[in-house]
């Protein structure tokens, strides 16, 4: 039998621990080559639509599964189809928009506790739409934060997030008048938007700053001026791969110079203590996240196993034999 888990159960099962020891490991067994990831990958439909879709399997923990989501009409719908890989059993079918928020922000969670500084406390978050709260609420599960500044570009909607983020975190919140106040001062800065021109830019930033630029995957948009990619000290992506295909803030300033490509090291292989987080307090370092298949399937699958144990969602007969 599958389990349907709809939205609502997903709020209720997942949690930010859980999906950040499920991401951190996912890049572990990543690194290890016992996970394997197929990049996203999209269908251009005349009403200006898209079909996204993107894989993984992970033979450790006896998933495979896609995230396919549809963009029409202003209107996002996300799903994943989970699979056992050694039987081919349809587990689970996952509504996933929230699950996506809290992958994402997890997976900039685990690249912050590996790059950030130990005590890194002030953070800067530049975009204020869905996906925003769960960056601050990853980074303050791995960093001992003490203050958080934000920016949107609509006064009342950053004032209204600033105050609704402050409950959620438990931290003073700030709404900033502009991209530089916010970023000004930060220790760790977040970039979660739709931008197609930078919103941070190097001259604001401080010495040893850690940067999560969240918010752009497609390769005409970024949310960085060139100089930050530039004078980085450690570059990291979920997927290289994946990266060439979608990451605006690196293929802007790298093209396809292979030379340059060859800074940049996957997140797995910091995670794993193969590459360096950062080489000393001074430099920049920056986590270039697209959002990969392995979060997805790795946080399902947690979703799915806890579902079990507490009997939520519901059973669905799907290729029962007759």
């Amino acid at each position: 039998m599958t389990l349907l888990l709809t939205e609502s159960d997903v709020r209720q099962l997942l949690t930010m621990p859980m999906a950040l020891e499920a991401v951190e490991m996912a890049f572990h067994d990543l690194a290890e080559g016992t996970f394997i990831l197929h990049s996203r990958r999209r269908i251009h439909t005349p009403n200006k639509g898209f079909l996204h879709y993107m894989a993984a399997a992970d033979f450790n923990s006896g998933y495979e599964g896609l995230k396919i989501y549809s963009y029409a009409n202003g209107s996002v719908r996300f799903l994943l189809p989970l699979f056992r890989w050694d039987t081919g059993e349809l587990v689970a079918l996952i509504e996933a928009d929230y699950l996506g928020r809290v992958r994402t922000g997890a997976a900039s969670g685990v690249a912050t506790k590996f790059m950030a500084r130990p005590d890194a406390r002030a953070v800067a978050l530049i975009g204020t739409g869905t996906q925003a709260p769960t960056q601050v609420e990853a980074v303050c599960a791995v960093r001992p934060i003490e203050h958080v500044r934000v920016y949107g570009r609509k006064e009342e909607k950053r004032r209204e997030f600033a105050r609704r983020l402050a409950e959620k975190v438990k931290l003073p919140v700030e709404a900033a008048d502009s991209c530089e106040q916010a970023v000004r001062g930060a220790d760790i800065v977040i970039a979660m938007t739709t931008s197609a021109h930078p919103v941070v830019e190097s001259a604001w930033l401080e010495p040893g700053v850690h940067i999560n630029a969240a918010g752009s995957n497609l390769a005409h948009k970024c949310e960085l001026d060139g100089e930050i990619v530039r004078q980085a000290g450690v570059i990291a992506v979920d997927s290289i791969e994946q990266s060439k295909i979608e990451a605006g803030d690196l293929i802007q300033v790298f093209g396809g110079d292979a030379g340059r490509w060859a800074r940049v090291v996957e997140l797995a292989q910091i995670v794993t203590g193969r590459a360096p987080g950062r080489h000393d307090r001074g430099e920049i370092t920056l986590f270039k996240s697209n959002g990969v298949a392995i979060e997805d399937v790795a946080v399902a699958a947690r979703v799915y196993e806890l579902a079990r144990e507490r009997g939520m969602g519901r059973e669905i007969p799907f290729f029962e034999k007759r």
